[in-house]
């Protein structure tokens, strides 16, 4: 390739910054905007907080894909650059986050370490497994999908204030582990982000868990 044929290559080779003018780039990072709420929340321990950012990140993540579907005149590198943008970010929502949450629950005793990098490093192997394959028969996901992760341990939080700080503990620790579990086995699961009633179902859950943690918030 000339110098002259590489030169025009690089100018038409779009900027960085010009990506975030797209707008399912613009929610998935505003879904990276809810992970950080949630991390920082579970550190200073203001958990209830730390949920409704956890669950508003799965419906940001949920709206980028359905939002991108729906547009026009968007290319493949457009496709592609959102793809390996959304993957990113869910590493840090369901990997990092329900991490730092379960330390921050346990203290940051060294023995949640385990749990942690168990979470974290099912995660990483979850997301690298589906850049590789995608969909198993193009309709389902080989393990749970991450986003899952949030949706359900949004809900075991609530049973904090039923038992006791001890207890809750155990039950956290498993469900983290168990999850991870989850996310890399075999199992078949249906992609429920495609489906136009389970959009409406994670939008009234949305809607419902956010109202909860608010009023135990004020409360």
């Amino acid at each position: 390739m000339s110098i002259e044929n590489s030169t025009v290559q690089e100018s038409q080779q779009p900027t960085i910054l010009s990506y975030v003018k797209d707008i399912p780039n613009l929610l998935s990072l505003a879904g990276l905007a809810c992970t950080l709420l949630a991390i920082y929340y579970s550190i200073l321990g203001v958990y209830s907080i730390a949920m409704i950012g956890m669950v508003w990140a799965v419906a940001f993540d949920w709206a980028d894909g359905l939002v991108a579907r729906k547009l026009k005149g968007r290319t493949a590198t457009d496709a592609k650059f959102g793809g390996q943008l959304d993957v990113l970010i869910d590493i840090v929502s369901y990997g990092v986050t329900p991490a730092i949450l379960l330390l921050s629950y346990g203290k940051f005793e060294p023995i949640f370490l385990v749990g942690a990098f168990i979470m974290m490093a099912a995660a990483a192997i979850r997301l690298s497994y589906f850049s590789t394959y995608g969909l198993a028969e193009g309709t389902k996901y080989t393990g749970l999908a991450l986003d899952n992760n949030s949706l359900i341990l949004v809900s075991i939080f609530l049973l904090e204030a039923l038992v006791s700080n001890g207890t809750f503990t155990i039950i956290l620790y498993l469900s983290g582990v168990g999850l991870a579990i989850l996310n890399v086995s075999e199992i078949k699961t249906a992609k429920l982000s495609g489906n136009p009633r389970n959009v409406w179902l994670l939008a009234t859950y949305t809607l419902g868990i956010t109202a909860v943690y608010s009023w135990k918030l004020l409360n």
